[in-house]
């Protein structure tokens, strides 16, 4: 059996691997990182192209969301329900078996894409997203503790930003290739209607099974589960995960509500006046931003001998970063950019390294930001919007780690509990689109991310704090 297998005594799981196997599968596992997050981010592409075909309000086009993250609610849900009466699945089939149905799962959403548009069905769509958001929510399921536990728990939150930073990456080309695809490349019919959406998705369709294939092929290690399978709901005594369930909730509902918001914010007249193409490469930049923090984060929350190490890997991504921006955008752009990386460095500096510390301090940071956001106007206000995904990049890996810290046998049913969490996605940005629609003031609405920040500042420096749990009680 791949994967994990069942054991009677509690063993760590951090001592059945051995260092030497850890590039490999890490590599490997940041393959899946890469694709969920394109996938995800295309959505921000789809919600005003079909928003245009079908003539949708703002909360209408935002159940793209509501199907896609609703589908991590009802798998997660349906998860837990097994791993309380059945035992944990991921810890029978083990995270390679795991990892390749979601996979798999998830291609069939993409081809789904095909039908929907010959059918120009929006409930056809929302089903499509469905079947495809359950595929990655079963990859959630399974990588997310399996990235923890290849390596040393020190460097669990080092590990998972990494990752996560590459599926930063995925959202940073998406808008750029999605943008491209379906809306600058399609002739006059294929505008009026959704034929643009068919070639993109089946390209996403082969390349999930071309993953599959591959992780098939691989030799990934035979990691044991942290103690036997057993069937209880014993993750929930846990404090600190209970409150970083809602914590994933509020994030994942802010960042997508943000990120779903704003091409449709950019195109207003008094931020930028953007065509839906010439927004989606500002889009870019929001959910590129998220990949550069969390490239520091990754650096900022490893073990190394002395900070220096830290600090000259940090200057080197910024050179990288300036260079890049100066090249493809141009001087003004890239010094906006280089005063956002400080800022976040600065910030990261007042956290001290420290996960729970630096999330509060990230936190606040947004809710700032936010307020900047509703309050100007013009370029300031599309800046401070976009350098919200700098701020948001170590949240999510970190809010993970902080949550399943200590959980042992109950790790991937706390893994099931906080990815099903992410139906926050599904939830928050139809609200905010909501709001828009009743205030008639698409800018005003970003009070709803700013009440979602506000939990995550609480559990960054209180809520994520571990408090031990009684042996007796997990007996």
């Amino acid at each position: 059996m791949d994967g994990v297998t069942p054991t009677t005594q509690s063993t760590p799981a951090n001592e059945q691997v051995t260092a030497k196997n850890f590039t490999g599968p890490l590599i490997i596992v940041t393959l899946l990182f890469f694709m969920w997050g394109l996938i995800t981010c295309m959505n921000d592409i789809l919600i005003p192209k079909l928003q245009q075909v079908f003539v949708l309000q703002h909360w209408q086009a935002m159940l793209v969301q509501s199907a896609f993250f609703g589908a991590y609610f009802f798998i997660s849900l349906l998860y837990f329900i097994i791993s309380v009466t059945k035992g944990d699945p991921v810890m029978r089939i083990g995270y390679k078996n795991g990892i390749i149905a979601g996979l798999v799962v998830a291609a069939a959403g993409c081809v789904l894409f095909y039908p929907a548009a010959d059918l120009q069905s929006y409930g056809f769509f929302l089903i499509a997203l469905f079947v495809l958001a359950s595929g990655i929510t079963i990859l959630q399921i399974a990588a997310n503790p399996y990235v923890t536990i290849l390596g040393p728990a020190s460097g669990a939150a080092s590990r998972l930003n990494m990752t996560q930073a590459l599926n930063s990456f995925g959202t940073t080309i998406a808008p750029l290739i999605g943008g491209y695809l379906i809306f600058e490349t399609v002739n006059t019919v294929a505008a009026a209607n959704a034929e643009s959406v068919k070639m993109p998705y089946l390209g996403l369709a082969a390349s999930l099974i071309a993953i599959a294939v591959l992780i098939k092929l691989a030799k990934l290690p035979h990691v044991k589960g942290e103690g036997r399978i057993i069937p209880d709901s014993g993750a929930l005594k846990y404090r600190h995960l209970v409150l970083g369930i809602i914590c994933v909730f509020m994030y994942v509902g802010g960042e997508v509500a943000i990120g779903s918001t704003l091409i449709n914010f950019f195109k207003l007249p008094h931020i930028a006046g953007l065509t839906e193409a010439e927004g989606g490469h500002y889009l870019a930049l929001f959910w590129g931003g998220a990949m550069i923090g969390r490239f520091f984060g990754a650096v900022a929350l490893a073990d190394f001998r002395n900070n220096n190490t830290k600090y000259l890997i940090i200057g080197a991504i910024t050179a990288v970063v300036f260079t890049l921006m100066f090249t493809i955008y141009g001087q003004e752009e890239a010094l906006i950019a280089l005063g956002m990386i400080v800022l976040n460095f600065l910030v990261l500096l007042l956290g001290r390294f420290l996960p729970g510390r630096t999330l509060g301090f990230f936190a606040t940071a947004v809710i700032v930001l936010l307020l900047i956001t509703i309050l100007a106007t013009g370029s300031v206000a599309m800046w401070s919007v976009i350098a919200i995904g700098l701020f948001n990049s170590i949240m999510f890996p970190t809010i993970f780690t902080l949550a399943i810290k200590g959980l042992g046998v109950h790790t991937s049913q706390g893994s099931s509990l906080l990815v099903m969490a992410i139906v926050g996605g599904a939830i928050i940005p139809p609200l905010q689109g909501y709001v828009a629609d009743v205030t008639g003031n698409l800018q005003i609405s970003f009070i709803v991310p700013i009440l979602c920040y506000l939990y995550i500042v609480y559990y960054g420096f209180r809520g994520s704090k571990v408090e031990e749990i009684d042996p007796s009680a997990e007996a």
